[in-house]
């Protein structure tokens, strides 16, 4: 199996510890804010999927199926940075960046969600959190999995020429 192969592999599984981490801070969460489940996840695989509009207390299935396969997939990702020389607290912030943006623009593409700017600061600051904590936990995890490259990145040269970057 070549390197690649064998870093999203593991990605995969530091995806699912990432979710399993953030699906048990949410439920924290829960507990002292008394915010409901989200469903989201189900209706926006419910509309990828062309199924039939349902009621949220039958798309329990759906709604893991989203929430944990988002999360291990792209793990796969975390898991091909981290072969490569986006490791550590910069690839983990990276990659927050990317979970972000995979999870609006499937949201806002099938009209489930709504930009996030739109949402109350509340809503805002809890994605951020839980989002934060599945990017973290899924770096930490695949930077101990994958090995890093065999030598650092070389320098860039400066724009100019003659100075270094």
């Amino acid at each position: 199996m070549n390197k690649n192969m064998q870093a999203a592999l593991w990605g995969l599984v530091a995806g699912a510890v990432g979710v399993a981490a953030m699906t048990l801070a949410e439920k924290v969460e829960q507990r002292f804010t008394r915010r409901p489940n989200s469903y989201v996840p189900a209706h926006t695989l419910e509309r990828l999927l062309g199924l039939p509009h349902r009621p949220d207390e039958q798309r329990l299935a759906l709604n893991h199926t989203m929430h944990w396969g988002q999360g291990i997939l792209l793990g796969a990702v975390r898991g091909l940075m981290a072969a490569s020389v986006l490791r550590g607290s910069v690839g983990s912030f990276l990659f927050l960046n990317l979970r972000l943006l995979n999870d609006q623009t499937l949201e806002n593409a099938t009209g489930v969600g709504a930009p996030p700017w739109t949402w109350p600061r509340d809503e805002q600051t809890i994605d951020l959190l839980h989002k934060g904590i599945y990017a973290f936990v899924t770096g930490a995890v695949a930077d101990g999995l994958v090995a890093g490259p065999p030598r650092p990145s070389t320098p860039r040269a400066g724009w100019t020429v003659g100075r270094p970057a």
